[in-house]
């Protein structure tokens, strides 16, 4: 009669020890569930962003940081790619995505629309031309017609120019295809970008005039959510000191030759 009341008793103890080993590991206080974050980018300005013509997926400096930053944080990344530079950050001003990386330079016109984390990378902008040529040698001599992303800090430095006439793309590498083909006169835009492309095609362009602007990219975030700010540059942080940025600009910034 003991003997069947402890199985009476000891059954439904071990029927619960089951139930909470089988238990989701989402509602485990040691693995809380990730965050989803909706993040606008633009895939067309390789080597930060662009779309892996065999895979077809994203790729790039700022999808492997925004990643990163996600991985220690626990967020989830949803990224969604806009067809042009432009909108995205119209878009990111109406606060319809929680953030957006897409090679973003910090300025305090956009601070106005959108929080930005802590910079993550120094850019300036600069003057690339064909090898031939001779007139344009830096930004003081821009003239003829000069090719620029839309809503870019590249754009508003030509536009500073008298003698330049703006032609605004939404596809990076149609802009220097355009100048390739003499098209355009010369292109505006971040060096790391220009210098990619210099290095992608020796003996046909040339950056003139060195970098004349200071700048730095930064991710933005929705004014409605300074929380989130604060995870992305606790995640920015970490990933500065373990010498992930370094390792991700030789991956994709460094040029082949």
């Amino acid at each position: 009669m003991k003997r069947l009341t402890w199985s009476v008793i000891l059954i439904p103890l071990l029927l619960g020890l089951v139930l909470t080993s089988c238990g989701s590991p989402a509602s485990s206080p040691s693995m809380p569930a990730q965050t989803l974050v909706h993040v606008a980018t633009n895939a067309g300005s390789p080597p930060f962003e662009s779309i892996n013509k065999k895979t077809g997926q994203l790729e790039g400096f700022d999808i492997d940081i925004m990643n990163a930053i996600a991985a220690r944080m626990n967020l989830k990344v949803e990224f969604i790619n806009k067809d042009s530079f432009g909108p995205l950050l119209d878009e990111m001003a109406q606060g319809k995505y929680d953030a957006a990386i897409a090679a973003i330079v910090i300025t305090e016109e956009r601070k106005k629309d959108m929080l930005f984390s802590d910079p993550y990378f120094a850019v300036g902008q600069t003057v690339i031309v064909r090898e031939s040529e001779t007139a344009i040698t830096g930004k003081d001599t821009l003239g003829g017609k000069v090719g620029a992303l839309q809503g870019t800090t590249g754009a508003k430095e030509v536009e500073k120019s008298k003698a330049a006439v703006l032609v605004i793309y939404e596809d990076i590498s149609q802009v220097f295809e355009d100048l390739m083909a003499s098209e355009l006169d010369a292109v505006v835009c971040d060096n790391p970008v220009a210098l990619v492309y210099v290095g992608k095609y020796p003996g046909k362009l040339k950056t003139v005039g060195g970098v004349f602007t200071n700048e730095n990219y930064g991710i933005a975030v929705n004014k409605e959510k300074p929380e989130l700010l604060t995870k992305i540059n606790a995640g920015l942080k970490a990933i500065k000191s373990e010498g992930q940025i370094e390792e991700l600009t030789r991956k994709w910034l460094e040029v082949s030759k």
